[in-house]
């Protein structure tokens, strides 16, 4: 069946690259085709990151910091939100070939898939599905620096029919907004 939207728990971790930590991050998302998405990060800070299918929002309450652009053109780049938010084309934009993780979960598939075009923010991204009910249960994209950003999703749910509201995003009034259209580079 196709999927048009989803929500899910996710950790999120980052390691290599030009970090000499893993840093873990954890929180909820919602996706919506196409290029829609909202992370919640609850832990170890909050944090959000929207994007109503136009531009993207991050917002750090905390510091009462924002930070928006428009998101890349389909043509300019297929970042792992934007796989994961269902734009760009899988046939067309990667090869597949079947590939392997440590620790895979029982049932599952391991597929690398490698842009068919030069990208500006990753190498190759893996997947790993499961077997019986075909979800992507980790995201792993490793960058053009030697970094891994991994996803491991859970408690997915699919075809929610979500509306378009929880895509929108205003700052609150008192945030320090960084308006940079030329940023999509900060898109992991």
């Amino acid at each position: 069946a196709l999927v048009f939207d989803f929500s899910a728990a996710f950790v999120e971790t980052y390691e290599g690259g030009m970090l000499r930590a893993r840093l873990e991050e954890r929180g909820t998302m919602l996706m919506k085709k196409p290029g829609r998405w909202r992370f919640e990060y609850l832990e170890p800070e909050p944090k959000l990151f929207v994007s109503d299918g136009d531009r993207w929002y991050l917002y750090l309450p905390e510091d009462q910091q924002g930070v928006t652009g428009r998101l890349p053109d389909e043509r300019e780049a297929t970042t792992s939100y934007l796989f994961l938010a269902g734009a760009g084309d899988l046939v067309s934009d990667f090869t597949a070939a079947f590939d392997t993780v440590p620790d895979p979960p029982l049932n599952s598939y391991v597929l690398r898939l490698t842009p068919t075009r030069t990208e500006h923010d990753f190498e190759f991204l893996i997947l790993v599905i499961d077997a019986r009910t075909l979800t992507i249960r980790r995201l792993i994209s490793h960058d053009l620096q030697g970094g891994i950003l991994t996803y491991f999703l859970s408690n997915l749910e699919e075809n929610l029919g979500l509306s378009d509201t929880p895509f929108t995003f205003e700052f609150p009034s008192g945030t320090d907004v960084n308006d940079d259209p030329s940023r999509s580079d900060t898109l992991r």
